[in-house]
């Protein structure tokens, strides 16, 4: 009996490291997994930063198609300043602006796929009427494919793109100073008269 009994606490306590060490194992993994899961989540959030970021340096060396037509009157005169509302970056908004130039067009939202091998870009604003390879005169409708000649952002120029929208507006070329920091964008392009509005 004696030898039986001894049997038995041996087994019942090979059982009960057994399931311990089970459970320590379990908790161990459980950690190990999720530490490098938020380490992964934190290096694509910052690349993610770095790419929009860059995608945000928009100076240009303020040259324009040359049947873009200047605006006679628009509503900001060159030289003038305005303030950002609504643009369409987030370095963008509220950020004071020196007009550089302002032309009448039809500014259209695209998507495309950029020549040098990156991420479709989609809903691009602005891409103006000049802007486009062997337009007409009549403006383009949505869903319309299209070759781009603009070269705001690295892989823009020689895309193919579709027109998601048109706007026939007045589009303004301007300077101004990041809201996030960061150095001056020269001659922007572009901005709409509606995401312009006077300084206060």
């Amino acid at each position: 009996m004696k030898g039986r009994i001894k049997v038995k606490k041996k087994i019942m306590i090979g059982s009960v490291s057994l399931v311990t060490a089970f459970a320590l194992a379990a908790c161990g993994t459980g950690e190990e997994d999720s530490m490098p899961d938020q380490d992964m989540d934190s290096g694509e959030d910052n690349s993610m930063d770095e790419d929009m970021h860059e995608d945000m340096d928009h100076s240009s060396s303020g040259e324009v198609p040359d049947d873009l037509e200047e605006e006679e009157n628009p509503s900001f005169e060159e030289g003038s300043q305005a303030t950002v509302e609504g643009g369409h970056m987030e370095e963008m908004e509220g950020a004071e602006a020196t007009i550089v130039g302002a032309y009448n067009t039809t500014a259209y939202i695209v998507s495309y796929t950029p020549t040098n091998g990156g991420e479709r870009v989609e809903n691009h604003e602005w891409v103006v009427h000049e802007e486009i390879e062997d337009v007409g005169e009549e403006t383009l409708e949505p869903g319309t494919e299209v070759t781009l000649d603009a070269d705001h952002m690295d892989g823009m120029e020689g895309a193919t793109a579709e027109i998601d929208e048109a706007e026939e507006t007045t589009v303004y070329m301007i300077d101004y100073t990041p809201t996030t920091g960061g150095e001056e964008v020269e001659n922007h392009k572009w901005v709409t008269e509606d995401e312009l509005s006077n300084i206060e």
